[in-house]
């Protein structure tokens, strides 16, 4: 998933806002008596060096005519000093706690801010286990609750929910930070016609009466707890692989994600064993605002990915890949998300090369330093210009912020420089070692550092500014800059076409979805609507089933105003939700008073069908309120 770059307008100390943990790293013990190394975490109130949650087990019932999931989360605990412990909420409705002799345990909810509200727990000496009776509130930014009306199948409701960053505390009181890991255990009751899965061991047919019990036995980060609920089908696509989606969805949706079996095996031959058991995929309703979610066993995904023609599986081969970089070794912290996605993107283009070709791998490599260079090219302009570095500091600061282009494409082209200097043998036996020694681990950039350099990089002499890479803005000279020789064909005919050729007359035969996105990319400005009306007459961008097509097509129409693109350009607004196309296409139509107030309408419909991720998104680049609202068109049902 590509993200973008937004601006928090908050002049807050986070020092005022926030119990962190302590200044210093603390060590703890865990499982087989390995070592837990805490970082000072700015986005979450727990307090994990004095009183740690270990293992959760969930018990809700999600009622999906009220909005809302009524429980209890039972944690078993691991004291080290102090007399409470500190969860994470966020608008959640706390009826009681009690400790694990069924005595009542005081508590106190702190002040709400951004980050949402500290439940501080009191402690008996010798307690080890509490015990959370709640219910989620109206607002719980977690949780996306679709009519039928806002689903494929049109018959029955659904809920999604998406942790990442700091949102599961919305959804369970919970230790949300990255740097704490816990099992979990979960008994689920939804209405019986519908299934729940899970980022757990999972279900392949309905129960019948709407119970469903999971297990995760990984210790894994909060974020990566996810829930879906709907009238969902299953298909197999191998023996450890299958596809969950709505009943109309399922088959079109396991045929394109037919090669996900060869993708595992190419991944445990690079780098290991895949630890998880099955890799499953979810095609959740469109609003679900990224690409996809590696929630472990079970990704989350956008029926965006869904082109026809399996072009666009480099999203499932990305989030398969988190299950070594970010679900096995995970960030310790949002200022050091660049450790899962930067690592996540090179071992994609691994995966990809094997399954597709190096000619494959040498497009996506090339559209993904596209983005990153019009990424810094914003934040160069923005608030934030420090942000274009990989390690970042975002205290007081939503950790969204940080979700950039840059942790993805700048972290994969370090590395990308990094192999090229020690070779691709020995950077692979890194790697490998890389992600068993800090397995079930999260850990700093700092931490990161004196491995790589200790393991490799002065044993192999390389000469480069580690630092310059990683903690300074921009992007360094000495980067590996990705060529394509199938683009540079594709150029050839931008060329011709801006010299005044027809569009029958460009050679594009045998063309596929990334050829036709870099020629999207490059059109000349200043097209009129002749020559837009002979592009998509020719070419049908307009009709095409490719969401990635498609919305390059889009923008091109926002930029040249070609007026007979926006009907289609509405019905994708309100109907996607996925902030990598929505982004753009709104920064493109606000350039202009016509575009702002076309913008301003479409969003007042849209609005309601996208997750609060992608709302805080669209707000703060529309400068959305309330009174707003009211004026634009009302919104869709």
């Amino acid at each position: 998933m590509k993200l973008f770059q937004r601006t928090l307008p908050l002049a807050l100390c986070i020092s005022a806002l926030v119990a962190c943990t302590a200044d210093e790293p603390t060590s703890d013990v865990g499982a087989g008596d390995s070592p837990i190394n805490y970082a000072m975490d700015p986005h979450s109130f727990a307090r994990p060096e004095q009183a740690v949650a270990t293992h959760l087990e969930l018990d809700i019932h999600v009622d999906m005519d009220a909005h809302r999931i009524r429980g209890t989360a039972t944690y078993d605990l691991r004291r080290r000093s102090g007399d409470s412990i500190v969860f994470d909420t966020d608008g959640l409705s706390v009826e009681r706690v009690t400790l694990g002799d069924g005595s009542e345990a005081k508590f106190t909810m702190g002040e709400r801010n951004f980050l949402g509200s500290p439940l501080t727990i009191a402690l008996p000496e010798g307690a080890d286990r509490v015990t959370i009776t709640y219910s989620t509130g109206a607002d719980a930014k977690a949780l996306q609750w679709l009519s039928a009306a806002q689903t494929a199948d049109k018959k029955h409701p659904f809920l999604f929910t998406q942790g990442e960053a700091i949102l599961t505390r919305s959804w369970i009181p919970i230790q949300d930070s990255p740097g704490i890991r816990i099992t979990y255990d979960a008994h689920v009751t939804v209405p019986p016609e519908l299934m729940a899965v899970m980022s757990a061991t999972n279900p392949q047919e309905l129960s019948g009466d709407g119970s469903y019990r999971f297990h995760m036995d990984k210790a894994i980060p909060s974020y990566l707890i996810a829930l879906a609920v709907g009238d969902i089908g299953f298909k197999a696509t191998g023996e450890r692989t299958g596809v969950y989606a709505e009943r109309s969805v399922v088959d079109t949706a396991a045929w394109e994600l037919a090669d996900t079996e060869k993708m595992v095996k190419a991944a445990e031959a690079l780098y290991g064993p895949y630890r998880w058991g099955r890799y499953d995929v979810i095609i959740l309703p469109p609003s679900f605002p990224f690409g996809g979610m590696e929630n472990p066993c079970l990704t989350f995904a956008t029926p965006t990915i869904l082109a026809g023609d399996r072009s666009l599986t480099t999203l499932v081969a990305h989030e398969l890949a988190h299950s070594w970089s970010g679900n096995l070794v995970t960030n310790a912290t949002w200022n050091d998300f660049w450790l899962n996605e930067g690592f996540t993107v090179y071992f994609e283009h691994r995966i990809t090369e094997e399954v597709y070709g190096k000619e494959y791998n040498d497009m996506t490599s090339l559209l993904g330093y596209q983005d990153l260079l019009a990424t810094i090219a914003q934040l160069d302009t923005s608030d934030h210009p420090e942000d274009s570095a990989l390690h970042l500091d975002l205290a007081g600061r939503n950790p969204d912020d940080g979700m950039t282009d840059v942790p993805y494409e700048k972290g994969y082209l370090m590395l990308r420089l990094i192999e090229s200097k020690v070779g691709r043998p020995k950077f692979d036996a890194f790697l490998r070692g890389y992600f068993e020694h800090f397995a079930f681990q999260s850990i700093t950039t700092d931490t990161f550092k004196a491995y790589i350099t200790k393991e490799l990089l002065e044993p192999e002499q390389v000469d480069m500014d580690l630092d310059r890479w990683v903690e300074q803005p921009g992007l360094p000279p000495d980067a590996i800059i990705p060529t394509s020789d199938k683009f540079t064909q594709v150029d050839e005919q931008v060329a011709r076409w801006e010299k005044g050729s027809a569009a029958k007359d460009l050679k594009t035969d045998g063309w596929g979805t990334f050829q036709w996105m870099h020629f999207l990319r490059h059109l000349p400005t200043g097209q009129t609507a002749k020559r837009m009306d002979d592009l998509d007459a020719t070419f049908r961008f307009t009709a095409s089933g490719n969401s990635e097509i498609v919305a390059a097509w889009l923008e091109q129409c926002v930029k040249n105003d070609y007026e007979k693109a926006y009907g289609k350009l509405e019905e994708f607004l309100t109907t996607v939700g996925r902030r990598k196309f929505l982004v753009p296409l709104y920064q493109e139509l606000i350039a202009t008073e016509k575009g702002k107030a076309i913008a301003k309408k479409i969003y007042g419909k849209a609005r309601p069908n996208y997750h609060s991720v992608s709302v805080r998104t669209i707000d703060d680049l529309l400068h959305w309120t309330p009174e707003m609202a009211k004026t634009e068109t009302a919104p869709a049902s």
